[in-house]
């Protein structure tokens, strides 16, 4: 079943992600568990630079599901330009979503995913609302 992203979504960043030797599998392609890692490496950039807090101690974001639609394998070498868009943000909880391509094919999408996300108290270990400062960057 692959799993479709809204047309309504807003991009709000973008890193580029080096494909490298040691993340290639047997079968000679980038492994798919890697694809979750670069739109990791996405997100965290993002929410490091909104000022989103990890501190056990407070409030931040939580994913509590996350797809992949493996579209084409990645192959070393290259880079890999990892977007991120979101959409639907509720009260505490928002949806990102991921495109993957190599730099040298500008528009061909090799994967695609995304990841419902959750405004959590940390220490409450339960979902909390989402503040406004945080929201404007969803909006």
């Amino acid at each position: 079943m692959r799993f479709e992203l809204p047309a309504e979504r807003k991009l709000i960043h973008e890193v580029t992600v080096p494909l490298r030797w040691g993340d290639m599998d047997a079968m000679g392609h980038i492994n798919n568990t890697l694809y979750f890692r670069y739109m990791e490496i996405c997100r965290l950039d993002w929410i490091f630079k909104v000022g989103a807090s990890t501190d056990p101690a407070g409030e931040g974001p939580v994913i509590v599901n996350a797809f992949c639609n493996f579209l084409r394998q990645l192959e070393f070498p290259g880079d890999v330009r990892v977007t991120m868009s979101v959409a639907h943000p509720g009260r505490s909880s928002f949806e990102t979503y991921h495109t993957l391509e190599r730099t040298d094919e500008p528009g061909v999408v090799y994967a695609e995913g995304g990841a419902r996300t959750v405004w959590t108290d940390y220490r409450a270990r339960k979902s909390a609302p989402m503040p406004d400062w945080f929201r404007a960057h969803l909006e």
